[in-house]
Order: structure tokens, then C-alpha cells, then sequence
């Protein structure tokens, strides 16, 4: 990825920055108190998406101010700029159709990544370099080698990171964990994960013309060159190119429960075995339908599928045949007396006030986050190692501790790819 000067001698700036800006009154008006963080949204996207529903979520923080919004769609930006002046009342918001020109802004302090997958470990260690905080979405990245270089980069700049997955926020979420966490079902030998299946687009358009407001060679960035076809916003999610469809989508959730409740968010299974038909439809070539069976080095087993072959969310099964579900609003277990039991002193307990709240909380006072790099990078890699044992229909021996595939060379390019471009990571 190539910098001008100017963007270099920014970059380098920024990187000195403090913690958070004091945002002097001739910046942001008198009335505003001089500790709040200021952002930049990158990858606003379309209305009903996550990158305008993370913005309204930031928007709705009175320590918060948005200050830059970016999209490579010049419909997109326009949009979110009318969202962020109405919000203030002024015509301040900067728009950006570059990442890099938002990032090396000295008075950003964090900025929200909600790009295609492809995209989320450039941008995202740019802004790292930047001297950014950094609440990025789920998946963590689209590889699994750019996600312990992204992993890296938050360290090695000192970064705050969270992930978009929000679960941890909900209830119903950490009451489950805390039910398995406190020993509820006894010794933990067995987890489901149902995600959802499915998962086309429009049809596709070979030759279609690109539209005016969008910047085609952008939008593809590090990604294979591939004529336009009319596929992109919502439905690049079921090209594995771009994304990873329902499976990586939604691994960063129910996945990233079971794992929690099992205490197992910082490591992985060590053995993956998959099943899935391949139906591509055009470009769109995700799985639609999928089941796979993996294992810890302990022995626990653990079964990602479809919510057609598995219970939909997370479910931990003990030793003696107790369990506890969870899913989005709802819960249960195997009896009442372990789904109304109470977490007593000196128990774990989960707290949250919320997931963007946690973010801006952390940013002040530099803790971690609850979906920190690491433990998103781990939630995915269960995903990039699922799809691999799926698209190659072997036996995916890994080694968690290493982060290598053992023993198969062709598994292990598919753990990452060269970017086009001459894009890089930083």
C-alpha cells in the first residue's frame, strides 16, 4: 500500500498521539466538555447495516463526538454525514472516500470498521499504526493469517480493540456463561453451535456498468480482481473472496459464547472434520448447508452446523447429561433448579453496560475490552479452519498454541493469500 509524504508524516503524527484528545472548545464549540472521544466511521455502508447502526450506537454517547465518516460509496457517505450533522446540529462532518486520509487525522482517536471481511485487517492495522483505537466488526478477518497480524499490530501500537460481537452484552448471554463458568453441569465434555444456513443474493450481472457513486478498484482493494457484476453492499457476504457466508458471519456470536462459557476464547479446537455440499450459484459460492465436528486437546467435542442439523446458539452439555441453551432472547436447561439457581458471592459474574459503551470505557482508561483482539481472532479461526476442513473434506490437524496446520502443506495456503495491489499490512 503506497503513502504519499503528507500521509506518512501523518501517520507518523498520530502514532505519537495521546491516549484520547483534549478537544479544545474552538473545535467542537464551547459547550463541550473536553474529554470526550472523537471517531471516524469506516465502511458506513448502506442504511439497516452494521456500519450505520454501529454509528447511531456511537451517536447516542455523550462522551462520543463523530467527526469523519468513509465509505468508497459516495451515496453511502453522503448519507452518513446527514445522519452525523443532524445529530449535531452543524455541517461539520468530514467525508472520506480513502481510509488512509481519515486515519492519519491527529484529532481521531478511534475510529469503527465495518467494511466487507476482506477489507477489516488493512484497515484495520493501518488505523492501528495510526495511533487509533479501534472497535472493528466480526468476523474478526477474512484469514486467518491476517488475523494474528492484526492481532499483532493492536499490541504493538498499544490499541484498544473491540469486536462487534455484541452478545456479550445481552443478559440472557451472560447468564449462560455464568451458569457453565460456576460448574452448573459439572465438567463441560460436549458443545453444539448451530448457525444459520442459507445465504444468496440478487442475481448476479456479468458486464453490468459500476455505478457512478462507487469505486469498484477500492472496494476490492487487497481482494482478486473481478469484473463487476453488480454484487456488492449486503450480498458480497456469500463470496469467499469477500467474506465467509452465514458460517463466518456468524461464528463471531454463537461461536464466540460457547467458547467463552467454556473459558476456551483464547485458544482452539485442535482437530476439525467437515461435511457440506457445494452448491455455487454464479459468483455466490459459500456454504449454504454445513456440519462440523471438532475436538480440544482434552477431548471436549465441539459440533459448528447449520441450525438445520444443530439447535440454533450455543449449548453446553456435562458430564452427567445436564445442559444449558442459549440463543438470541431466550434460554433454558436441562432442569429448573440449574436455570434458576444463583450466582452467588464469590462466583463469576459478567457484567456489561453495553457494547459500544465498553469500547469508549476502555478507550478512556486503556483496559481490555470484552471481545479484545485476541479472543475475536480466536472466535474466527474456528471459522477459517471449519471452511478449510469443508472445502478440502480432510481431517484439519491444528495446533492452537503454533497456529499451524500439521502435516497437510495444501490445507496450509488456505490459512492466507496474497494481497493484490500491493496492499500490506502494517
Amino acid at each position: 500500500m503506497k503513502l504519499s509524504r503528507r500521509n506518512f508524516l501523518g501517520a507518523a503524527t498520530a502514532g505519537l498521539a495521546s491516549t484520547f484528545n483534549i478537544v479544545p472548545s474552538s473545535v467542537l464549540g464551547a459547550t463541550v466538555p473536553s474529554n470526550k472521544i472523537v471517531m471516524g466511521m469506516i465502511g458506513v455502508g448502506r442504511e439497516g447495516g452494521m456500519g450505520t447502526g454501529n454509528m447511531k450506537a456511537f451517536l447516542g454517547l455523550d462522551d462520543v463526538v463523530v467527526r469523519a465518516v468513509c465509505d468508497v460509496n459516495a451515496k453511502h457517505r453522503t448519507h452518513a454525514k446527514e445522519m452525523v450533522d443532524k445529530r449535531y446540529e452543524n455541517k461539520d462532518c468530514e467525508m472520506y472516500a480513502d481510509f488512509r486520509d481519515l486515519c492519519v487525522r491527529p484529532d481521531i482517536d478511534a475510529v469503527m470498521i465495518a467494511t466487507p471481511d476482506h477489507w477489516h485487517a488493512y484497515i484495520g492495522t493501518f488505523a492501528a499504526s495510526c495511533g487509533k483505537d479501534i472497535y472493528g466488526e466480526k468476523p474478526f478477518t477474512h484469514d486467518l493469517r491476517e488475523g494474528r497480524a492484526l492481532v499483532s499490530a493492536v499490541e504493538r501500537y498499544g490499541r484498544v480493540w473491540q469486536t462487534g460481537s455484541w452478545q456479550r452484552c445481552r443478559g440472557e448471554m451472560r447468564r449462560a456463561v455464568e451458569l457453565v463458568r460456576n460448574g452448573r453441569i459439572g465438567k463441560v465434555v460436549r458443545m453444539e453451535v448451530g448457525l444459520p444456513g442459507g445465504g444468496r443474493g440478487k442475481a448476479c450481472k456479468p458486464g453490468a456498468m459500476v455505478p457512478p457513486e462507487l469505486d469498484w478498484d477500492m472496494w476490492l482493494g487487497p481482494a482478486p480482481y473481478r469484473e463487476f457484476q453488480g454484487v456488492y453492499d449486503w450480498d458480497w457476504r456469500w463470496v469467499l473472496e469477500w467474506g465467509g457466508g452465514q458460517l463466518m458471519d456468524w461464528i463471531g456470536h454463537h461461536l464466540d459464547i460457547a467458547a467463552w462459557g467454556l473459558d476456551r476464547d483464547r485458544t482452539g479446537p485442535v482437530k476439525f472434520r467437515g461435511w457440506a455440499p457445494y452448491e455455487p450459484e454464479g459468483i455466490y459460492d459459500s456454504f449454504k448447508s454445513y456440519r462440523v465436528c471438532c475436538e480440544y486437546a482434552d477431548g471436549v467435542e465441539l459440533m459448528v452446523a447449520d441450525s438445520g442439523k444443530v439447535r440454533s446458539g450455543a449449548t453446553w452439555y456435562g458430564e452427567n447429561g445436564d445442559w444449558v441453551w442459549v440463543d438470541r432472547g431466550q434460554s433454558a436447561a436441562s432442569s429448573n433448579k440449574i436455570f434458576e439457581s444463583k450466582i452467588e458471592a464469590g462466583e463469576l459474574r459478567f457484567e456489561s453496560n453495553g457494547h459500544h459503551r465498553d469500547f469508549i470505557d476502555a478507550v478512556k482508561t486503556r483496559e481490555t475490552t470484552s471481545a479484545c483482539a485476541e479472543i475475536a481472532h480466536r472466535s474466527a479461526s474456528v471459522g477459517h479452519l471449519c471452511q478449510i476442513a469443508l472445502l478440502t473434506g480432510r481431517t484439519i490437524n491444528w495446533n492452537p498454541e503454533t497456529e499451524q496446520i500439521v502435516g497437510d502443506p495444501a490445507a496450509s495456503a488456505l490459512l492466507g493469500r496474497k494481497p493484490r495491489g500491493g496492499w500490506k499490512l502494517f
